[in-house]
């Protein structure tokens, strides 16, 4: 009699003990109940538990496993790995003994300037132009002190009386000096202090301090603009889902997430890439602990190339070329790993290209679960409404708790031809 595909929780115990009686099984991946094909009767079938009240972070401890893997123990403290990427996208990297490391980052000004916090760009811009003000009234102030311009006779109320010709007009203390750099520096002409033909060295000094005036304000100009345009911030707009999801799509088992994009003016040339961060031992014995393998991630039965107007879900099928093909729901509960995700491409506004991460550990990814559908036409107002507030939301579906190369075992042994139907020609 073939058994069912489907079984009720708290049903498979009692299956297995009544067929053990029965006759002896032949199982495939060792020990595991997940998959099994009576040996006499010909008939194999897949133990699928119901997840419709369960995810990936609460298996029943029904499942067996293997006695040479490690099996989950209820009340055990779970290991979590150490994110690498936040949420938010950033980089969870600490650099420390970096040598001449203050050298190299001068030698990047500009690019030091854009990176560091608003608080710091914004004193350096306003002590930018303080210290050359100040820069530039010491020399004018040492130029009409060598002059002889500050005396008592020579100052501007008696430059009458004695004749005087000053370097520059209207200039009575170090104060005036500063008022003049201010006005020079940013072609103010207030028509009160001007220079004169008695100088060589202020007519020098001041087409000097024009040229550096406009220098320095197009270069703090230059990063205000590059700080507020980077294409950083616009990745405030893009999402990630909150979890990742396996469940099967196409008879094979898919690990799936979801992006959107909040913004009306889209992503041009969207792209996206998916990285599983693990550990890994070598044949040689080497253990590589941050290893990176590429996930072939699609959309929609496209490449990684996005037509992205509205929420995608993004699709690893988790076939033979995937690094999840021998990870069943249980491992996974003792397995530490950490999917990258990495969303790039052109900002339609501006023309910059912008990159927005995001990651999903193990304890982030629900087995058994599917996405809810966001996008509908409204009828009303005649156009395909994206509803946000279910953007993060799943609903439970029924998945094997096997793993993929378990399951594609399984419909191998489906497609094999029972024996006793095969015809045996008469002598």
């Amino acid at each position: 009699m073939p058994q069912k595909l489907f079984y009720k929780p708290g049903t498979i115990e009692e299956l297995e003990e009544d067929e053990s009686r029965k006759s002896p099984k032949f199982r495939i991946g060792g020990d595991s109940p997940l998959l099994v094909r009576d040996s006499n009767a010909g008939i194999s079938s897949l133990a699928r538990i119901s997840t419709c009240n369960s995810s990936f972070t609460h298996v029943p401890t029904i499942l067996k496993q293997d006695s040479s893997k490690k099996s989950f123990r209820p009340g055990a403290v779970r290991k979590i790995r150490r994110r690498a990427v936040f949420k938010n996208g950033d980089c969870n990297i600490l650099q420390s003994r970096i040598s001449k490391r203050g050298i190299r980052y001068l030698q990047d000004m500009f690019t030091t300037l854009v990176d560091i916090q608003w608080r710091w760009t914004l004193i350096i811009f306003a002590l930018a132009f303080f210290v050359s003000w100040l820069a530039f009234a010491l020399i004018w102030w040492l130029i009409m002190f060598t002059h002889g311009d500050l005396e008592d006779q020579h100052l501007p109320q008696n430059q009458a009386e004695n004749n005087w010709t000053p370097c520059v007009l209207n200039i009575h203390s170090f104060t005036s000096c500063y008022l003049f750099s201010i006005e020079t520096q940013h072609t103010i002409g207030y028509g009160v202090r001007t220079t004169t033909e008695e100088c060589p060295e202020a007519i020098f000094i001041m087409s000097m301090q024009s040229i550096i005036g406009m220098m320095i304000q197009a270069f703090m100009v230059g990063i205000v603009f590059a700080k507020m345009t980077r294409p950083k911030l616009r990745t405030q707009t893009l999402l990630f889902s909150r979890n990742a999801v396996i469940c099967q799509r196409e008879g094979h088992l898919s690990l799936m997430f979801r992006v959107g994009d909040m913004r009306k003016s889209h992503i041009i040339g969207a792209s996206i890439r998916a990285q599983l961060i693990r550990s890994r031992k070598t044949k040689e014995g080497e253990v590589l602990s941050n290893f990176q393998t590429e996930l072939n991630v699609s959309a929609d039965g496209c490449d990684n190339n996005l037509f992205f107007i509205w929420p995608m879900t993004i699709c690893h099928k988790i076939d033979e070329e995937s690094p999840l093909y021998h990870l069943s729901a249980s491992d996974m509960l003792q397995d530490k790993f950490e999917v990258v995700v990495i969303l790039e491409g052109t900002v339609e506004s501006t023309g910059q290209t912008t990159q927005a991460r995001s990651s999903y550990l193990a304890s982030e990814v629900l087995w058994g679960h599917r996405f809810e559908a966001v996008v509908c036409y409204n009828k009303d107002r005649q156009g395909y409404e994206v509803n946000y507030s279910k953007f993060d939301n799943t609903y439970p579906v029924d998945t094997p708790l096997c793993s993929g190369a378990e399951l594609a075992e399984f419909y191998k042994l489906q497609d094999v031809p029972d024996s006793r139907e095969i015809a045996i020609p008469s002598p």
